[in-house]
């Protein structure tokens, strides 16, 4: 077991320690992503040109939104179904990591996602190292939240678990973030936040399938927020070898929704309109999200299907990717 949540004497020191051991401004930023990989980028993924089904012409006729109380009715926004032309793009294989998102953050000064502060993450390495037996104890569990009895652990194996912990989160894809910092990431990057369609093309491929991976719902090949292994937390970006799109794109149902270009309004021809949600108010994000709990039903990552948030909001469950032309060298 951890220690108590009693703070040791002398905790307000201890607690600026840890504020001292931040990392996020100090650290030699590495060259952004757009420097390393101009021309064929291996970690994304190629979306050719052609048409694709955009939406779909589904209706809600098992009473899903009342037997789950949903706030919004399912499926009448991706209303109407149409076959859409998308010119060649270029779109991120895999949701932006902490690891990538905090490259960023050391090179452009720019806030960290909170929960950083709040988890260790934000913990320089070499300070870690350097610090005393006590304050590293009070650190494993105030910040770390390690389960295990840290009274009884020496030095070596507390900075073994801190430091595994963190590089463990370098590969969770970042959440809480706004809209405007996903998209200052992109841009910083050299790429930008994929439009609505361009998402839902890369997700389902020109066949309109319902998922990344096929036609039939499984829960076992996502991230659903209701998973054994991860609780309602996020997954490594990647980890599900079969949650993947048919142009190479990884977690495009489940782990965390991904912020996307657009404003949140009905599609042309659409005959559903909700004016307390539609316009330029709400960003789209797609794919669903982790954080869907219990919640977990199929119709969330199902590739058409479209969620909002206004883009000021900072959401545990809410992340992004980032996409390029296809011409851009």
């Amino acid at each position: 077991m951890s220690l108590s949540k009693n703070p040791p004497r002398g905790w307000l020191s201890l607690f600026l320690l840890a504020m001292a051991l931040s990392a996020c401004n100090e650290s030699a930023p590495p060259p952004p992503p757009s420097a390393l990989s101009a021309a064929a980028p291996d970690d994304m993924v190629l979306v050719p040109s052609g048409p694709f089904i955009r939406g779909s012409d589904k209706t809600d006729d098992s009473g899903k939104q009342d037997e789950y109380g949903l706030v919004k009715p399912l499926y009448l926004d991706e209303h109407p179904q149409r076959v859409l032309q998308l010119p060649a793009f270029w779109i991120d294989k895999y949701e932006v990591s902490n690891r990538q998102y905090k490259a960023f953050v050391q090179a452009r000064k720019v806030p960290e996602p909170f929960e950083w502060s709040q988890n260790g993450y934000n913990l320089l390495p070499e300070r870690l190292r350097a610090t005393d037996l006590e304050s590293l104890r009070w650190i494993a569990t105030e910040y770390f939240k390690l389960d295990i009895d840290t009274r009884r652990t020496g030095r070596d194996e507390l900075l073994r678990l801190m430091l595994a912990d963190q590089q463990t989160k370098d590969t969770l894809p970042v959440t809480g973030v706004t809209w405007f910092e996903a998209n200052r990431y992109c841009h910083w990057a050299g790429k930008r936040l994929p439009s609505e369609a361009e998402w839902e093309k890369a997700a389902r491929g020109a066949d309109g399938r319902e998922f990344p991976w096929g036609n039939d719902w499984n829960a076992g090949l996502a991230n659903t927020g209701d998973n054994e292994d991860w609780g309602e937390d996020m997954a490594p970006v990647g980890y599900y070898k079969n949650n993947r799109s048919p142009y190479g794109a990884y977690d495009m149902a489940g782990n965390a929704w991904e912020w996307v270009a657009d404003w949140y309004k009905p599609y042309p021809g659409s005959d559903y309109f909700v004016a307390e949600a539609f316009g330029e108010k709400n960003r789209v994000i797609r794919g669903g999200g982790g954080g869907m709990g219990h919640y977990a039903l199929s119709e969330f990552f199902r590739s058409a299907m479209r969620g909002y948030a206004a883009p000021d909001s900072k959401n545990s469950d809410v992340g992004f990717r980032c996409a390029r032309d296809a011409d851009d060298r």
